[in-house]
């Protein structure tokens, strides 16, 4: 089923509980309804790490972090796998139930976890199961059998596109390591068992699941389902429209491929929106154009479905204060990038968490409305919530109307918020 426009105008005009309906009998493990966070809109995410942090004795490093990031107001924080893995930063996953890695101990990740459920943040575990790599040789004397462990299985468990004796894979392969065969029940019935353990035993609460497109999304929503956390982002993604070397303006295809993605996990998942991301980091270098779409919407996923778009900054610059001006004061579900946060400078840390205090101040949340003002080479403006008003580029521009308050201002961006 395509949904371009559906639940955009849903979202931003009226909500009711229907889009709900298909898990309104559905109860967490905490007690609280599935994707009830999805529900309320007001998430914003933290990704506590970036590819180097496993050098680091990181489950120490975070949990001493852990009360100034819950005092910024994040609501979840994206974990490493906490898995055992080939590679230290743990998306070549083996066993799946050791979680002594590289970024520490089982018992250094347990202590992070209670330090976070002390200050009522919850822990979001990367969940990756597109591949796993093998322990043994087994058929075509490939390394696709997983002896000697938990999730003790044979080839079977191995999709036949990347040498294992199982079905053809229902996504994209991961090439190099054995993809697991989720078309297999034996497979899907281990992985919910090690999923309501990830909740239940271990204490994590929400779910990022790593490589979405290399599996079908039905097997994502049967998942949810079966081990009921709290909150769910997909990592689906794929390039960008391109036309003769340039980014285009008209990214709907790409965007109408995420919400696909979102749909087929039968809404249960949000998805991080890639299309936000590619069009702002070319906007910010003097394009701000493309934050319109040719319907006047934002260009992303957040455009046409904001309570399922995660959005979140390049894990370089994009702007940097500017890009985090822009998502946090938008629809959608902002996440900040641990680098930014706390490895460029006291300034921006400090320019973060106050965008942060006025999103939850002026009760911004996923669905809030928008109306775009100006979308110009140099200036991009929004009035959001008919609260907050803001702009980004050099061009000159300021809301018109004595109740407009400036709230925070910084390079080449500022923001506004109506006075009670």
């Amino acid at each position: 089923m395509v949904y371009i426009y559906i639940h955009g105008i849903d979202d931003n005009v009226q909500q009711t509980d229907i889009e709900f309906s298909c898990v309104s009998s559905e109860q967490s493990h905490n007690g609280s309804f599935a994707v009830a966070a999805i529900k309320r809109g007001r998430e914003v995410l933290l990704q506590a790490f970036n590819w180097e942090s496993h050098k680091f004795d990181w489950w120490r490093n975070l949990e001493k972090k852990m009360p100034d990031i819950a005092k910024s107001g994040f609501t979840s924080v994206w974990l490493p796998p906490a898995s055992q893995s080939l590679s230290p930063e743990g998306y070549l996953p083996q066993n799946l139930y050791s979680l002594n890695s590289a970024y520490g101990s089982e018992h250094l990740l347990k202590a992070l976890l209670h330090k976070m459920k002390q200050h009522k943040v919850r822990p979001m575990a990367d969940i990756v199961i597109n591949h796993r790599v093998g322990t043994t040789k087994g058929h075509g004397g490939m390394y696709n059998r997983y002896d000697g462990m938990s999730l003790s299985w044979d080839e079977h468990a191995v999709t036949s596109c990347t040498g294992g004796l199982g079905n053809r894979s229902t996504g994209d392969n991961f090439n190099g390591v054995p993809n697991i065969d989720h078309t297999q029940s034996f497979v899907r019935k281990d992985i919910s068992e090690w999923l309501r353990w990830l909740l239940n035993k271990i204490g994590f609460q929400d779910f990022r699941f790593d490589f979405a497109r290399g599996y079908a999304a039905n097997y994502v929503k049967e998942y949810i389902e079966d081990a009921k956390p709290v909150f769910c982002v997909g990592e689906y993604w794929d390039s960008c429209n391109y036309h003769t070397g340039r980014l285009a303006y008209n990214q709907d295809s790409h965007r109408q491929r995420i919400i696909n993605w979102i749909d087929a996990t039968g809404q249960l998942a949000t998805a991080f929106d890639f299309t936000t991301k590619g069009i702002l980091q070319e906007a910010v270098k003097g394009e701000y154009w493309r934050l319109r779409d040719s319907q006047g919407k934002p260009p992303g996923v957040m455009g046409w479905w904001p309570s399922r778009a995660v959005t979140f900054l390049d894990n370089h610059d994009t702007g940097s204060t500017q890009g985090y001006a822009y998502i946090l004061t938008h629809p959608g579900i902002p996440t900040v990038f641990y680098d930014h946060f706390y490895d460029w400078g006291t300034s921006i840390h400090d320019k973060i968490v106050n965008l942060i205090n006025i999103r939850k101040q002026n009760d911004i949340h996923s669905r809030s409305s928008i109306r775009i003002l100006e979308a110009q080479p140099n200036l991009y403006s929004a009035i959001i919530g008919e609260k907050l008003s803001m702009k980004i580029g050099d061009g000159s521009w300021c809301p018109a109307g004595r109740e407009w308050k400036l709230a925070t201002c910084g390079h080449r961006f500022a923001v506004w918020h109506k006075e009670n």
